[in-house]
């Protein structure tokens, strides 16, 4: 039965599926205390509900259109010529690949790498079968770090995730080349509903190890679905994690996300995160330095228009001494699009000599277009160094004029312009085959993109 706009669907519902796979999950062999941390996650979500706009950490983002339509699970079947196709769209040169269709690992379109010894690159539910390569290290990580408690779709994942992506790169160990993760949707119904998928990740990285993860997300424009995923990424002492998060949904979908990234001494995190996609999407991204000098860059770049909708919330938390972290996101509207940045800056006591700031800058092209922005600082340390800042505006025009005076068009010098505010992300990306990408796509999404192209 189709569940109508006027009626929500309860949080039983998804207990009742929990209850359905819980069995499953003990056949399959899983660790006890993994199925009794999902029992935890489905009855905390059972407390919390879907959030509403009465809660402040949600009052500009109605999650109404999730809340009030049933979704089903994707059947199983072999990829068409058109999901290869899509999927080839999505894959980087250069390197190694874990490809989940529908929420299920396609094998046969992934790259799976050569691995350094000790090393894991697998599917969550290979590894937490008996005997499965990294048990013990998924078992201590797996669902420690991103809470659920406060976070009711972090809790739905955990509850009602099948299957997701395991990194293990062990002391002191080296991935030569990039992994890619991507999880595709393909849009495809279930008993006349749309599909929903839940996505995790777990990425454990050892001492002195390091590793360049790119997580992708990606599906078809028009179908309605829904991608419900969690991240977790763990960075040991003195470790270095390069973490990118590509989000391109299609333009019907529906895109909640959880990330948590825990570094321990001396360990360096360099992330970026790149919304362009979805017609709903939610960004939950925290972060903990819990050992002294731990070292974090958290960037940003979301693009939207016509009627979608882009809310950031982000949580630095500084809990040891010594530890810088920088975060810059940047954002362009058109059309109707309307974006939310949620950003705090979190000193605990003790975690003296830090150095944190957070920057957040808007770019509105049509007089429609809306941006909530709220940066904040929370200290309980006296010996630190802390900036926040946020901008919301538009185009400059004396530079449209000083461009427009060179003999360049109107729409051109404003693409132009445009261009250089956002590609300030795009430059600081390592990987080359991704940076390029991001910048065809913005010659692409520009009007007159061609004349940019040329012109740079």
């Amino acid at each position: 039965m189709t569940t109508t706009a006027a009626t929500p669907v309860a949080p039983e519902t998804y207990a009742a599926e929990f209850e359905e796979r819980a069995g499953a999950a003990a056949a399959a062999g899983e660790p006890e205390s993994l199925r009794a941390l999902r029992r935890t996650a489905i009855e905390r979500f059972g407390v919390l509900g879907f959030p509403t706009l009465a809660q402040e950490a949600w009052k500009y983002t109605n999650v109404e259109p999730i809340a009030r339509r049933r979704f089903a699970r994707p059947p199983a079947a072999a990829p068409t010529a058109a999901v290869r196709a899509g999927v080839e769209r999505q894959l980087f040169t250069g390197c190694d690949a874990l490809v989940f269709v529908d929420g299920r690992f396609a094998p046969a379109l992934s790259r799976l790498p050569a691995l350094p010894a000790r090393a894991v690159a697998a599917t969550l539910a290979e590894s937490l079968a008996p005997g499965g390569a990294g048990r013990p290290e998924l078992e201590e990580h797996l669902g420690r770090h991103a809470s659920f408690r406060e976070q009711p779709f972090a809790a739905l994942n955990t509850a009602l995730f099948t299957d997701g992506a395991f990194i293990l790169v062990p002391r002191g160990a080296v991935f030569e080349r990039p992994l890619q993760v991507l999880f595709y949707a393909t849009g495809g119904t279930s008993e006349g509903l749309p599909p929903v998928t839940y996505p995790r990740t777990l990425i454990v990285a050892g001492e002195n190890s390091q590793v360049t993860i790119l997580e992708t997300y990606a599906g078809p424009d028009g179908p309605i679905y829904w991608t419900c995923p969690v991240t977790e990424i763990v960075a040991g002492e003195s470790a270095v994690v390069d973490h990118y998060k590509l989000q391109r949904e299609g333009l019907g979908a529906y895109h909640t996300a959880v990330q948590h990234t825990r570094l321990e001494r001396a360990a360096s995190l360099s992330s970026h995160s790149i919304s362009v996609g979805g017609a709903l999407v939610r960004h939950d991204v925290d972060g903990a330095l819990v050992g002294e000098g731990g070292d974090a860059n958290l960037n940003g770049l979301y693009m939207a228009r016509g009627e979608q909708h882009v809310d950031t919330h982000m949580t630095v938390a500084h809990q040891a001494a010594h530890c810088d972290s920088h975060e810059l996101y940047k954002g362009v509207l058109d059309g109707k699009a309307r974006a939310i940045f949620n950003g705090l800056i979190h000193v605990h006591r003790g975690a003296q000599k830090t150095d944190a700031k957070q920057t957040n800058r808007n770019l509105l092209l049509s007089r429609e277009a809306l941006v909530n922005t709220n940066p904040q600082l929370l200290i309980f340390a006296d010996d630190v160094k802390c900036t926040h800042g946020s901008t919301v505006g538009q185009l400059d025009a004396d530079a449209v004029f000083y461009l427009r005076s060179r003999g360049i068009g109107q729409q051109a010098a404003k693409s132009l312009l445009t261009y250089a505010f956002a590609h300030d992300i795009v430059e600081r990306i390592k990987f080359e085959p991704l940076k390029q990408d991001l910048e065809a796509f913005l010659f692409a999404w520009l009007p007159g993109g061609e004349v940019v192209a040329q012109a740079v």
